[in-house]
């Protein structure tokens, strides 16, 4: 565990690098602008033929111009982190860390476009803004209105995916199938518990659960119970007409109709997913699990439990958020690789089989699971090679 001492001073260091830097990001160009015929290629009078170019086929953008390999990183700062609704102008630094990533990963130029959160039409705002970007990536943004603007988004024309829910679903669907195969279950098998219904919660539990997916592609688990802040999801809870998408989390998970809270939730589940809150799963309830239970405790900084109260209590793979502990579940092994290919197959949208290709891709890229490797080193570049191919391929078939 990390004392709260290491905390502070990590916080203080990127302070000061922050400072030092002003900020993480630059650009530059990719052709000489020394004289002055340089200048007319690069600008004017040439780039005048370029643009009729493109004006009369608007396509050659992805071979004049840098939208063939630029995504845009959207926020509006709703929901940063384990930060909240902190805003725009806040949401920055964490937008260009994601940028880096991008780059290191994939090789691709990625900026942070980081709106308020004012009562605009944000979808609209994002939709003006696409035709310089060869893919947009959606980020930070609270539940419900990041289904709504995703779902909104898909005619574009490009990529568009909102990390939170499907890089997060990802790498939980590549960690599950190397669970697997260490505890020797199947997957079809699988009894499940998702501890939140964010963002998250929800698309992990599409995910699994097919509910959505092209059955021609996807794999379904034996159950779900999905819990949030009031307790098990089923049909008869008051409210949930109000959140059409906790309403159809009740109609296609929870086939039993448990009711109760989270401890209620887990007695005999194979498994648990936490993306909820820290400490909210306790010793006794890994107890009450299925012999060697399978536990991912992915709430930041702080788990849902400690991987070692969870061994302790029986669980025979225990997996993180974090980087200071073995099996780190975390979309930075998604994200890069799912864009990298979808450029790459100029995809116009990232599909059911593209991203089922990179959890397969993830889960396969870890030659020999063990119950302390079920996932690559996400500073593995490779990771993002093997993703991209795998997306690209399942790209091309359609």
């Amino acid at each position: 565990m990390i004392r709260r001492s290491g905390r502070d001073d990590i916080y203080r260091e990127s302070l000061a690098l922050h400072a030092q830097h002003r900020g993480k990001l630059e650009i530059r160009p990719k052709v000489p602008f020394r004289t002055r015929a340089d200048l007319s290629k690069a600008y004017t009078p040439g780039v005048a033929e370029v643009c009729r170019r493109i004006a009369k086929d608007p396509a050659l953008a992805y071979r004049y111009t840098l939208k063939a390999n630029t995504v845009a990183i959207v926020t509006d700062g709703s929901a940063v982190l384990g930060l909240g609704n902190i805003g725009g102008h806040a949401a920055i630094p964490v937008m260009e860390g994601k940028a880096i990533l991008f780059k290191e990963f994939a090789g691709i130029d990625a900026f942070p476009i980081c709106f308020e959160n004012y009562e605009t039409d944000f979808t609209d705002q994002v939709r003006n803004i696409a035709p310089v970007f060869g893919g947009i990536n959606l980020e930070d943004i609270a539940a419900p209105k990041c289904f709504e603007v995703e779902d909104a988004l898909q005619d574009l024309g490009i990529p568009v995916m909102h990390d939170d829910q499907h890089g997060t679903a990802v790498v939980v669907l590549a960690a599950l199938l190397n669970a697997c195969r260490v505890t020797k279950r199947k997957y079809e098998d699988l009894n499940i518990v998702v501890c939140g219904a964010g963002a998250a919660g929800y698309s992990i539990s599409r995910l699994l659960r097919c509910i959505g997916y092209d059955p021609q592609v996807c794999t379904m688990v034996h159950e779900i119970t999905v819990c949030d802040t009031e307790g098990i999801i089923h049909r008869g809870r008051d409210g949930l007409y109000t959140n059409k998408y906790k309403f159809i989390l009740s109609e296609e998970t929870n086939r039993a109709g448990r009711t109760g809270a989270l401890a209620d939730a887990v007695k005999g589940a194979d498994v648990v997913i936490g993306v909820s809150a820290p400490g909210i799963i306790t010793k006794e309830m890994v107890r009450s699990m299925n012999r060697d239970p399978i536990v991912f405790a992915m709430a930041n900084p702080v788990p849902e439990i400690w991987p070692d109260a969870a061994r302790e209590a029986g669980a025979a793979v225990v997996g993180t958020g974090r980087s200071d502990f073995p099996n780190q579940i975390n979309n930075v092994l998604a994200f890069p690789g799912i864009f990298r290919g979808a450029l790459d197959a100029r995809a116009t949208r990232i599909t059911d089989g593209m991203k089922i290709a990179a959890a397969h891709a993830i889960a396969d890229y870890v030659k020999k699971p063990g119950r302390n490797r079920i996932m690559p080193s996400i500073l593995d570049k490779g990771v993002t090679r093997a993703v991209a191919k795998a997306v690209a391929a399942a790209a091309s078939a359609g």
